[in-house]
């Protein structure tokens, strides 16, 4: 039987590919051989699945000639690769399907941004439901199955990840029981802050009470978690695969709705999701071992959680622990 390879445009942030790899679980246990292109971060963080993955170009014209050079080593494997439904766009930018079609691929994707006749086919999309099931309904309908979604994501970490990981442990002395935070949020949701302003009393609190925190800053945080974040031990430039291994020796993360709460939950860590104007049915971390803190959201306004509901939360999840 020839190989089946189908390339794939994965999302552009980091808990949209999280959210993505059920949906690519399911694609490769039926057959087919996954190429994906990806932002630079994505290799490492996708390490442990095996997959190859493709940095996307940093222009148009490059990302168009990327992707036939995909096509043409496609073709060389399979004889059928042009006659079928060859690729999968999980962004749903009007550029996704057009970079798809210049290079003669047949992809399929949401019907967004009057983008359908640029797609071999283009499905509907369902408002307002979790950003895990419309990858994983799309991925159904590429391959016309239709299953539900599974209770857990399962990524997949790479041995050499596991190994720097203890080595972080063992480097700085992190005892078995601590506390990961995330207190950064990259971007807004509908131009609404998704930090929780209380971060700082909360780490306090904790760092009190004799936790280990820990913390791991991406590129401009660092001068962010000193100043505000006395007493909590930063880890500085650990990759995402490496990171991922870290959360899942922690007793718990406590995170804003940012990338790190969806890998925590992807690897089965304990994660106190505090969400503000985020909506969980769409963008909660998704997982057995998460709990949302949220308080309903007024008009016009921000209702964040205070630090007391937060760290009756966290005592409770690590008593589980």
């Amino acid at each position: 039987m020839e190989p089946r390879p189908l390339i794939v445009r994965l999302r552009n942030w980091v808990g949209d590919v999280i959210l993505g790899v059920p949906a690519l679980h399911l694609l490769a246990s039926h057959g087919y051989q996954l190429q994906l292109i990806g932002k630079g971060w994505a290799p490492a963080l996708l390490a442990g699945e095996g997959w190859p993955v493709h940095v996307r170009a940093s222009t148009w014209r490059e990302r168009v000639a990327q992707l036939r050079r995909l096509r043409h080593q496609a073709r060389a494997l399979d004889s059928r690769f042009d006659a079928r439904e060859n690729a999968l766009v999980l962004p749903t930018s009007f550029s996704g399907a057009l970079e798809m079609r210049l290079a003669g691929l047949r992809a399929v994707g949401y019907a967004q941004e009057a983008r359908g006749f640029l797609l071999a086919r283009s499905e509907p999309i369902t408002y307002g439901g979790h950003a895990l099931v419309s990858y994983w309904e799309l991925a159904c309908r590429l391959l016309r199955v239709d299953r539900p979604p599974p209770a857990s994501i399962g990524l997949k970490l790479a041995p050499a990840d596991a190994q720097r990981a203890d080595a972080l442990l063992r480097e700085h002395g992190i005892e078995p029981g601590f506390v990961v935070i995330c207190p950064f949020a990259g971007g807004t949701f509908e131009k609404l802050d998704k930090t929780w302003p209380h971060f700082p009393t909360f780490a306090r609190q904790l760092v009190a009470a004799g936790t280990q925190v820990v913390a791991c800053p991406g590129p401009g945080e660092e001068a962010l978690l000193r100043e505000h974040y006395p007493g909590v031990l930063a880890l500085e430039g650990v990759k995402l695969g490496a990171y991922g291994a870290l959360l899942q020796r922690a007793a718990l993360l406590v995170s804003n709705d940012t990338g790190p709460g969806h890998l925590a939950a992807a690897v089965g860590t304990r994660v106190i999701s505090v969400l503000g104007p985020t909506k969980p049915e769409q963008w909660a971390p998704w997982g057995p071992t998460v709990t949302i803190v949220r308080r309903p959201q007024p008009a016009q306004r921000i209702e964040w959680p205070t630090v007391e509901e937060v760290m009756t939360q966290a005592h409770a999840q690590r008593s589980v622990s």
